[in-house]
């Protein structure tokens, strides 16, 4: 799929994501095989304001690829300035791919704030919002939405042509409503209506676990690309093995010393970019995740949970060998 003149031969990209989607993460999964990832997503008001922490959280460094910096907001003229801010790039960083609006996180803190997929609720306030981001930047302005907010009002049609209309470049598109949160299926069904209703690329993004269901959104809803989210935590070699079936071969999985050079290599990466304090309380999570499933995992998750330094973290791991 091409995107504002770019080619992207697999069409596979890592979904932003609060918590996780930091350097460390973005940096991994483009080494196995994203070809596209988001930061975090950033608070326009905080752009705004010249927050330092936030400008950490938009940094981007060239050897991460192609990456978009997600801002969430609700007041057209905020997003548009924090849009035109960080399309030159944080001080220290280089400048975003693309700057995507968050239209469909889904929990309390943001909705109830009337961001995130409580813009769904206004399809006009959409189109306003991307207009005046287009008109702020000469970046490729993108769009993440949700179904609806609720299955009494599933209007993600209504809310892309909106963005279209303002002049999105791409939209992306989670199968569920903001009431759904994480739970249940993806709708794929109503994906292919988006889809079918605009005249830009869509993205599908929800229930990629694999090659087999990455393959079979392809299929189920015509998009033009897809999104991995919650799946490449811990488990980045889903683009990898995705890449491969693409491709007509066998994906490979990844052994248990894969996993733990992987989940190490993710831990000195999150150090070097924040300082062990934070970067090891933020990655356990993470490298926890790299063993899902495997025996003793349980055990591993609380011994790592408890960690402070990123040689305790180390030592958990090494008993793995």
């Amino acid at each position: 799929m091409i995107l504002n003149g770019k080619h992207f031969p697999h069409g596979v990209f890592l979904a932003p994501m609060a918590g996780f989607t930091d350097y460390a993460m973005r940096k991994i999964c483009h080494d196995l095989g994203a070809e596209a990832t988001t930061t975090e997503m950033v608070s326009a008001k905080a752009v705004c304001f010249g927050d330092k922490k936030t400008f950490s959280l938009a940094r981007i460094r060239e050897e991460e690829g192609t990456v978009s910096v997600q801002l969430f907001g609700s007041e057209p003229d905020l997003l548009a300035k924090a849009a035109e801010i960080l399309s030159k790039g944080t001080p220290d960083g280089c400048p975003p791919f693309a700057i995507d609006i968050n239209m469909g996180c889904p929990v309390p803190k943001v909705f109830n704030n009337g961001e995130g997929s409580a813009l769904m609720k206004d399809p006009d306030r959409i189109r306003r919002i991307v207009s005046a981001c287009t008109e702020s930047t000469d970046l490729p302005i993108s769009v993440k939405l949700r179904l609806g907010v609720d299955e009494k009002s599933l209007n993600a049609v209504e809310c892309a042509l909106a963005a279209e209309a303002g002049g999105a470049s791409w939209i992306t598109v989670h199968g569920r409503t903001r009431k759904q949160m994480y739970s249940g299926e993806a709708n794929r069904e109503l994906i292919r209506n988006v889809k079918n209703s605009i005249h830009i690329p869509l993205i599908a993004n929800g229930d990629i676990t694999d090659a087999d269901s990455a393959l079979s959104m392809l299929k189920d809803t015509g998009a033009d690309g897809i999104m991995i989210g919650r799946e490449a935590i811990g488990n980045p070699f889903v683009f990898r093995d995705i890449l491969l079936a693409m491709e007509g071969k066998t994906p490979v999985g990844a052994s248990l010393s894969e996993r733990v050079e992987t989940a190490e290599r993710q831990l000195a990466l999150a150090v070097a970019d924040k300082g062990e304090v934070v970067a090891v309380k933020e990655c356990r999570k993470t490298v926890a995740k790299y063993f899902a499933g495997f025996r003793g995992s349980a055990a591993l998750r609380l011994a790592i949970n408890s960690c402070t330094t990123q040689k305790e973290v180390l030592n958990c791991l090494e008993k793995l060998g």
